[in-house]
Parts: C-alpha cells; structure tokens; sequence
C-alpha cells in the first residue's frame, strides 16, 4: 500500500488492454462522436455554461468569513478549503527563506475517468466543465473532478453526475488508480485519488459529456486552454500502451538494469539531502510581503500571486451561485521535458525539487520548471536548450490552463524537445531516466508533479 492507502497501479498490465488503448490512440475520428460533431456539441456547451464571474471584497463572501485571531479564510461549514499563512526555510535556491499564502485542502480528491468499448474501441468519457478561474470558458474535463465535500453535497445543491461508478469499483472494473499530490507551492495537502473505471454499455453520456476516443484527446492537447490540468493527470496514469516495444530489450531500459537503477535511485538521494527545508504553517495575517486590503491580499512583489475573491453565477453547476477565494498568478509559467530515444526506448531529463509536503524528499518533475513561486531556479543550465531549441526539435508547445477551481486564469507554456543532440551527461540537479524507468520510480511510491504528468501525456500523444 502507498502513503494514502490506494492499490498501487501495475506498469504492465495484461497485453489485451494495452492493445485496446493502443487501437484507442490511433483513432482519431470516433464512433460516437465525430470531430465534426464533437466541436458543434463543445460550441453548445459554451453558451449552456455561460458563467458570470465578479470581483467581490474578501469580507463580503457568501458563507466565507475571515477568523478573527488568524486571518485565514474559512467556508462556514468548516469543509472545502481554506487559505492560510505559509513560511518556509529552504537554505538554497535563489530565495532560501519565505512566507506567502497558501491554498488548504485537507480533503482528497477524486479525478475520475469513465471508459467503455464502443464500436471496437474504447472510448473516454469527457465532461464540459466550467470553472470561475478558467481561461476561455468551459474545458474538458474528466468525468468527475470532485473533493468529497462536492459529492456528499455540503452545499445543499445537485449531486456530482456518474460519482457513483467510482466509489466503491469492481476491482475488474479498475484500469488505473493512482494517488496524486498536489499541484506544489500554491496548494498545501490538496491531495487527489485518480481511478479510470471500465464502465458497461448501459452508461450513456448526458447533456455535458461526450464519448472520444484516446486518439481524439491526445490531438486536443494540442488546443491552448481546453484539456483541463486534471483530465491532464488523469491521462498520465492511463497503463502505457507503448510499454511493450520500449521493454523488449532489457539493455536499453533502466527499469531493468540494476546499475542504472541504483543510479538514479542515489541521485533523487542526494538530491533530498541538498533540498533540506522546514515548512510550517502561519497564521495568514502574519505572512511577510504580502498587502492586505479588502479586495485581497497582494504580493508586494508584483512578482508571484495575489489572493482574490470572487461571486460566481452560473446555470450548469450544483448550485446556482456561490463566492470563493482564487489565487491569481501574475505571469505564466513554462514547463519543458528534454527528450531522446536510445534503442527505441524514450529517455527523460528529469529535474528535482523539493516537495513542500513531505520535508527531506523531491517530487520528480520535468526538466525545466519556470513558475511564480519561489522555488523556482532560473538558472538552471537546460534553459538554453530550450529556448534555442531548432523548431523541428520541438515535438509539442502548448499553452494549458491550470485548475481553474482554484486559480484564476492560472496558465503553462508546456514544451516537449528532442535532445537527441544533447550528450547523455547531466548536472546534478538533472538525470536521465528512460520511460520505464520512470514507471518504475512511480510504482515505488516516488511522486510526479503536475507539469511533469502533463509533458508525460503529451510525449505519449506524440510518440
């Protein structure tokens, strides 16, 4: 068992299933919905979610209030989430010490993804969702994106379609399952549970969703702003359906060479050790830097992110109306995975950096990390091979949005390069790990961030 209980996923699943993923990938028009029709059904759905989002004061939220002795922002029924203080004491890096304010979800979430075989292939169930901090409107979504305080309706309004597939599977049923940490500095705990369901063919699609195949998604990451950051994770724990060419010869994959093994494994050790910080929580009215005033908190730098409140209306969530906090990014970030292919098999430049949920470990991310926050290195020597990086090296390069439950008009650019020029020596915050091999650190309990899941689903788009 891992750290928060859920079954580990197996890397190799039976050869019948990556099959039927495979045959999914490769399709590219589907049996149920056409690209054609899919983008008439995506137009309707972006005038039936039409949401009115507003500007309001912190202390004029509906069912929020600020905690008199902290500061912090809290949802009267004391569930869904809070923003309070954070300080950390890094050390190292461009900033070793600082306080900011950061987003509490002690809650796990559920990401989940329905499939079913229809006309010979399989097919993904995608829900049109509309959040207050996306960019453009609706995006798509996996089948249900809800915290527990969502399904068991602690807001008194509609239940979460299809959540019920997910709560209690046939193990037969389960593809994938997969606990995720949180998307890094911006939110503390914030925890997720994704579960990709088989369903039968009694489950239809409602008015939001729409069936697609693999193929289908993977060209729409293409599109800026529309495959949402949690269909993106969910995506990235699919089994991979080109496991099989990539481990048909043992010398070339780190998954089964114990050498190359024990090297990486060293290397997210030494890498722990240097990345030593102390995180603790703070009351939010004692966080340094940071303007208080009714319309939000501000960074004094004009740098990272403010905090801002908004009233939300709209006509196709669980409840009509409601106001929430959102943090709101000043600029957008970049994220980059440096690629090359030995023997056939895919090899990562994969970066480091420290997990500010679990103190003396990293979470493994791509290998450049350009975000509003502090922990963030400009430094680092790959930036020049990505931004000098030929176009016909550049095998992926698309803004996406962040989660827009959460953040405002949060977004990434994200890059996939072929470094096939590159040597294979790295710097030490910097390793080599070929696909496999990354299969294998996951199934160990080590813990991928969100940038790097998405460059993950992005080179399987690709490949």
């Amino acid at each position: 068992m891992n750290e928060v209980g859920l079954p580990k996923l197996l890397r190799r699943p039976d050869r019948a299933l990556l099959s039927r993923l495979a045959d999914s990938a490769a399709a590219t028009d589907g049996a149920v919905t056409t690209n054609e029709q899919f983008l008439d059904w995506l137009s309707r759905r972006w005038w039936a979610h039409a949401q009115q989002v507003r500007p309001t004061r912190l202390d004029r939220m509906a069912d929020w209030y600020v905690e008199p002795r902290t500061g912090d922002l809290r949802h009267t029924s004391g569930r869904f989430f809070s923003v309070e203080g954070l300080r950390v004491r890094r050390g190292d890096g461009p900033v070793p010490d600082w306080d900011q304010p950061v987003i509490v979800q002690p809650e796990i979430g559920l990401l989940g993804l329905l499939v079913r075989e229809i006309g010979g292939l399989l097919h993904l169930l995608m829900q049109a969702k509309a959040e207050p901090g996306n960019l453009g409107g609706i995006q798509l979504a996996p089948t249900v994106q809800a915290t527990p305080s969502n399904y068991d309706r602690v807001h008194g309004g509609a239940a979460v379609p299809y959540v019920g597939h997910f709560l209690a599977p046939a193990p037969e049923r389960v593809v994938a399952e997969v606990p995720l940490p949180g998307p890094g500095p911006w939110l503390a705990q914030g925890r997720n549970r994704a579960l990709v369901v088989e369903a039968g063919p009694e489950v239809g699609a409602g008015p939001d969703f729409c069936w697609l195949t693999l193929g289908q998604v993977n060209a729409l990451l293409r599109q800026p702003n529309l495959v949402s950051a949690d269909a993106r994770t969910v995506l990235s724990t699919l089994p991979d359906w080109h496991v099989d060419a990539d481990t048909s010869d043992a010398d070339t994959s780190d998954a089964d060479d114990p050498y190359a093994a024990a090297e990486t494994d060293r290397w997210i050790a030494r890498c722990g050790a240097a990345h030593q910080a102390t995180v603790e929580r703070t009351a939010l009215s004692r966080v340094a830097g940071w303007n208080p005033s009714p319309s939000g908190l501000a960074d004094r730098s004009g740098l990272l992110f403010d905090i801002v409140a908004v009233d939300v209306r709209s006509a196709r969530r669980e409840v009509p109306a409601w106001s929430q906090p959102l943090l709101r990014p000043h600029r957008p970030g970049t994220a980059a995975l440096l690629v090359k292919e030995v023997g056939g098999v895919p090899r990562l430049l994969l970066g480091a950096h420290p997990d500010p949920d679990r103190p003396g470990r990293v979470a493994l991310g791509p290998t450049v990390r350009s975000t509003p926050d502090p922990y963030t290195d400009p430094r680092t020597p790959c930036l020049d091979a990505v931004h000098h990086a030929p176009p016909e090296r550049v095998l992926f390069d698309t803004e996406l949005s962040e989660e827009g439950s959460r953040f405002h008009h949060a977004r990434t650019r994200h890059l996939v390069i072929d470094a096939s020029a590159l040597p294979d020596g790295a710097d030490g915050r910097h390793h080599w790990v070929s696909l496999p091999g990354l299969h294998r650190l996951l199934d160990r309990g080590h813990r991928l961030d969100a940038e790097a899941r998405t460059l993950l689903a992005a080179l399987r788009a690709v490949r």
